[in-house]
């Protein structure tokens, strides 16, 4: 890999030269990656990136078709799961098809809760607490819709964004930074303003299919997707619009980004973070390779990168079939975890007391940073590890604007949330565990909250 990559970073460079045949090969796909995914631009009243708006376009078409859709896709994925388990079709004998299908009891009996759970909510047949619009409901119709449309979109347009040089392009101008400040390679800066413009879960699928391709470590991997994986500025908005603090969305976004930059270099240092291993997917190895600049220009040495990687992009029919392989691993695997996931814990939110026993630390904590109604917004504080909407909801009925403020910027630096960046997580091959995500999303509740508060006192309310 390295002689390989040596020969092309020769070409590139063509006696001092660029590339040019190289050179448009990184610029014409990279810039559509780009204005797909990190540019925002405001539609109507709201701001989208291209991606979404393709997927918003999509799910408008489909309308209250998607539900059906979805319910669909979550059965085929039991069939198909148990014809290759019990059936052993030749078919199944491929290794893409085994990776899919060939899966351990314990994932096989999360693909059938989530179709079990999606029927029962598609029909009404079945426990009201499963099928109502807060539990079933959220997942089937109001998640599941999105998780279809923007995936759909996200792997099919992924390749522009990392197959053709952007990432080494980036990660070549602002190496330097991102390993002094939090330990990274240059490249998970895409990472993190994928998250930040456009969704946390892209964010989540950039780094498990760049650690897979053994461009981060075990610990960079697990650093980047529960750091980094923030929200989009959308719903930002949509959480500030919610709970009427949507006057103060610039202060609240600021304190957003403050906090959790703030986090990202604290966590990471921190058990169980710090103890992963600085050890590569085993089937692929290291592929990064971070070399000198020599005597060149940051930005030349950048660009020679980026050519480099451009010249050995995979050509038209391996990126449809990787594309296509993509939807089939989004749509058969992970949308039946994350609807059976996200259920369980919507209902343990809804119809039981545990989050409000849980949160009763809380309220003493609270009454210490001076935030008003306490002992109302301490479930507030720890719910969203179920789904990042319910502190939200759950923050409607208190009346303190500072307190709902302070609920509303913690819920987005949390970041751990088990109806989808938890499962994503989970079903991917990055080694996170479900107790790490605990303590993860426990550590940044414990270093956010104090700086959000403090944020709110001197410099908003």
């Amino acid at each position: 890999m390295s002689s390989s990559l040596d020969a092309t970073t020769d070409r590139a460079t063509n006696g001092g030269k660029l590339n040019r045949p190289g050179l448009f090969k990184f610029l014409i796909p990279s810039l559509i990656g780009v204005g797909m995914f990190l540019v925002p631009f405001t539609v109507g009243d709201t701001i989208n990136i291209g991606m979404g708006l393709l997927a918003d376009g999509l799910k408008a078409l489909l309308g209250d078709a998607l539900p059906a859709i979805a319910v669909g896709v979550l059965c085929l994925s039991v069939l198909l799961t148990a014809w290759v388990k019990f059936g052993n079709p030749r078919w199944g004998q491929q290794r893409a098809m085994k990776e899919l299908f060939e899966v351990a009891p314990l994932w096989f009996g999360m693909r059938i809760l989530g179709a079990l759970f999606a029927v029962m909510t598609y029909f009404q047949v079945g426990p009201a607490f499963v099928i109502a619009d807060f539990t079933g409901g959220v997942m089937l119709n109001d998640l599941a819709p999105v998780l279809l449309t923007f995936f759909f979109f996200a792997a099919l347009l992924l390749p522009f964004l990392v197959d053709f040089g952007f990432m080494e392009f980036i990660g070549s101008l602002v190496r330097k930074p991102f390993r002094m400040i939090f330990g990274l390679p240059g490249r998970s800066a895409i990472d993190a303003t994928a998250s930040w413009m456009g969704s946390g879960t892209v964010g989540v699928l950039i780094t498990t299919q760049q650690y897979e391709q053994g461009y981060y470590n075990r610990r960079e991997a697990s650093v980047i997707a529960t750091n980094f994986s923030i929200v989009s500025i959308a719903f930002a908005l949509l959480v500030t619009s919610f709970i009427g603090i949507n006057h103060l969305f610039i202060p609240f976004y600021l304190t957003v980004v403050v906090a959790g930059l703030i986090a990202a270099v604290i966590v990471p240092r921190l058990p169980p973070l710090s103890r992963k291993p600085d050890t590569y997917y085993e089937p692929v190895g290291c592929r990064l390779e971070e070399e000198s600049t020599g005597n060149q220009g940051i930005l030349r040495f950048s660009l020679n990168q980026a050519i480099a990687r451009a010249e050995q992009a995979p050509g038209p029919r391996q990126l449809l079939r990787h594309a296509v392989l993509n939807v089939a691993d989004i749509f058969l695997a992970l949308l039946p975890l994350v609807i059976a996931i996200g259920t369980v814990a919507l209902i343990l939110a809804e119809f039981t007391p545990l989050f409000t026993w849980l949160s009763y630390p809380m309220v003493p904590v609270l009454e210490w940073l001076r935030i008003p109604e306490a002992s109302a917004a301490a479930p507030a504080t720890l719910v969203g590890f179920a789904d990042m909407f319910l502190p939200a909801v759950l923050a409607t009925n208190i009346e303190s604007e500072l307190t709902r403020f302070v609920i509303a910027c913690l819920s987005l630096t949390q970041l751990i949330y088990m109806s989808e960046i938890g499962a994503l997580l989970l079903k991917s091959r990055i080694p996170l565990k479900l107790w790490e995500l605990v303590v993860i999303f426990l550590l940044r509740t414990a270093i956010t909250l104090p700086i959000i508060a403090f944020i709110a006192h001197v410099f908003v309310f």
